[in-house]
């Protein structure tokens, strides 16, 4: 079917009659096919997210997502990144950052922060998207991302990863909340 419709997004569940969807995102991957894969499973297992990973899907999501942020979330996809259910990064997070040695230096820097960066910067790292924050604070989507450049530029970091393991090293999150 994949090669007959040539689809830029194919939602795969997991547990599917016949064949598994991990099995079948691998299969599809190795066929060459340019369709980016996101899984859409009721089973909010590493397990599961790993097994889809190695095989190939660029993203997973848990079946209670609202239809916007299904929409978001292949759009996302579509456009050529990765996305994962913000249970599942906040695990990933979680276990990242506990294998980090502790930086002292982390606090002191978000000094340098605004309290609106730093309220960004805490709903950024419990696995917000920019249009939640902006829903949260009650402010555009555009100010959102103008609140994330400025924290990256006083921080002097590359990208949205960065600036989540500064906030869980800080103590501004702290592992297993959000």
């Amino acid at each position: 079917l994949a090669e007959r419709r040539r689809p830029d997004v194919i939602l795969m569940d997991i547990r599917m009659p016949v064949l598994d969807g991990v099995e079948a995102t691998r299969r599809l991957v190795a066929s060459g096919s340019p369709a980016r894969i996101l899984v859409l499973t009721t089973f909010d297992l590493d397990e599961y997210v790993h097994a889809a990973i190695r095989a190939g899907a660029s993203g997973f999501l848990l079946k209670d997502v609202t239809p916007a942020k299904l929409l978001e979330a292949i759009r996302i996809v579509a456009g050529g990144d990765a996305l994962l259910a913000p249970s599942v990064t906040r695990r990933l997070l979680e276990r990242f950052a506990s294998t980090l040695p502790p930086d002292e230096d982390a606090g002191d820097a978000l000094a340098e922060l605004t309290s609106r960066e730093t309220e960004v910067l805490r709903l950024l790292a419990s696995g917000m998207s920019n249009a939640e924050i902006a829903s949260e604070l009650v402010v555009s989507e555009a100010t959102v991302k103008t609140h994330i450049s400025s924290v990256l530029r006083k921080l002097g970091l590359r990208d949205r990863v960065q600036a989540v393991i500064v906030a869980y090293e800080s103590g501004l999150v702290k592992l297993g909340s959000g």
